[in-house]
């Protein structure tokens, strides 16, 4: 049994037991937190699709960690002109393990 569930803009396929990397949350590490926007459950030959979304279907999960990514350089520059710009950014991220897949 999997889902596709929309969070932080993005969609993602989450099956049960599964750890995904989500745009961050506002909960703590052991928190659990319940996706309702939930696009797509498939059970064996059974998929149920949402218009758009699933109704009383969810995906219960629990915070692992909040952490943050690798800085990403940003370098701008102007030949001739003597214009440098180097910036950085860590976007921040919170890791999920999937407990339970509720379909609607």
């Amino acid at each position: 049994m999997y889902a596709v569930v929309r969070t932080g803009g993005r969609q993602y396929r989450v099956e049960q037991d599964m750890v995904v990397d989500v745009e961050k949350l506002p909960f703590e590490a052991g928190q659990t937190v319940e996706l309702d926007d939930v696009l797509l459950v498939a059970d064996g030959d059974k998929v149920t699709l949402g218009k758009p979304v699933v109704q009383g279907a969810s995906v219960k999960a629990t915070v692992v960690e909040q952490y943050r990514a690798r800085k990403i350089l940003v370098w701008k520059y102007t030949p001739k002109k003597r214009y440098r710009r180097l910036k950085g950014h860590r976007q921040q991220y919170t890791r999920l393990h999937i407990d339970e897949i509720i379909a609607g």
